[in-house]
């Protein structure tokens, strides 16, 4: 059991949800507003994805994320900043048999450096590396491609820039990559990483699957864990017992109960309660740069 927990709040994502619920945020004054009032709830962290504000779709642009982190900095609130760098490894198939040329509706592909510009330009105390290559959703032809080159090459200019890589894992293979960084000096200490279950194609979230990832976890890392969807809210308490730290928010899991469409803060809320009622204690965002060694700008 992990007594001092800190919780994560997943903001928006990249997912095509917005028209599912009024509550996602889409703007940037409305995803850094949902930010600030996830960190009020008590996230001691916030993950953060910015969206086309014209389509609701994801996006990478720096000027958005520029406006996020700088309404949550001003912000009467203190919360660790944690940016994606997921985006730009988006590629579309073009079919079953005629699989070139690529889809262009919804294929974005971009090198290391260009895919890390609006961390180079803010300097969060986080970003986030995916760590590795695989199918991503139900059906289509959609792959999330991370290769072995583009993630040392991310890696290695996230550890020169000082910020701390959140290494999200959705699989076993994806722990060699890790701990090849790791051996490699591309991952400084202390290794942070994000356990992702229950996406599709991916480790599964069975009690039996997570507990043999936690085991397979780099020696001395300091991990999180989440699931989505209905499991989000069960695998808070789930990864607080496996000795880890918990995420919840509207990237992962739009509902607050059956039918009831939720708020960021009114996740981040539930979790505190849950975790509290277990005996934990939510840590404070100074607490997890404590823990953490971050540096905040």
């Amino acid at each position: 059991m992990n007594w001092d927990v800190f919780i994560t709040c997943a903001v928006t994502g990249s997912g095509v949800t917005a028209h599912k619920s009024p509550h996602v945020p889409v703007t940037p004054e409305q995803i850094a507003n949902s930010a600030i009032a996830a960190a009020k709830a008590g996230a001691a962290v916030v993950h953060c994805h910015v969206r086309e504000p014209e389509t609701g779709l994801g996006s990478r642009k720096t000027e958005y994320y520029a406006e996020v982190v700088e309404r949550i900095r001003d912000a009467d609130v203190d919360v660790v900043i944690n940016l994606t760098a997921g985006m730009g490894g988006d590629m579309v198939l073009g079919g079953d048999e005629d699989v070139l040329p690529l889809n262009p509706d919804g294929t974005d592909m971009a090198g290391a450096t260009e895919r890390l510009d609006h961390v180079r330009t803010l300097l969060p105390e986080i970003c986030t590396l995916d760590c590795g290559t695989m199918n991503f959703a139900s059906g289509g032809d959609y792959i999330m491609v991370n290769t072995p080159g583009v993630l040392r090459a991310m890696a290695r200019q996230v550890q020169e820039l000082g910020v701390r890589p959140e290494l999200e894992v959705f699989d076993f293979g994806h722990l060699v990559q890790v701990k090849e960084m790791i051996r490699d000096g591309l991952l400084d200490d202390p290794v942070m990483i994000q356990l992702c279950m229950g996406i599709a194609y991916g480790a599964p979230d069975d009690p039996t699957t997570f507990t043999a990832l936690v085991n397979s976890l780099p020696q001395d890392c300091v991990f999180s864990a989440f699931s989505i969807s209905r499991m989000q809210i069960p695998f808070v308490a789930q990864a607080a017992l496996a000795g880890g730290n918990v995420r919840v928010g509207l990237e992962d899991n739009l509902y607050l109960g059956p039918g009831q469409l939720a708020t960021n803060e009114q996740l981040v809320a539930k979790a505190k309660l849950l975790l509290e009622t277990m005996g934990a204690t939510t840590m404070s965002a100074q607490a997890v740069r404590d823990k953490l060694q971050l540096v905040k700008r």
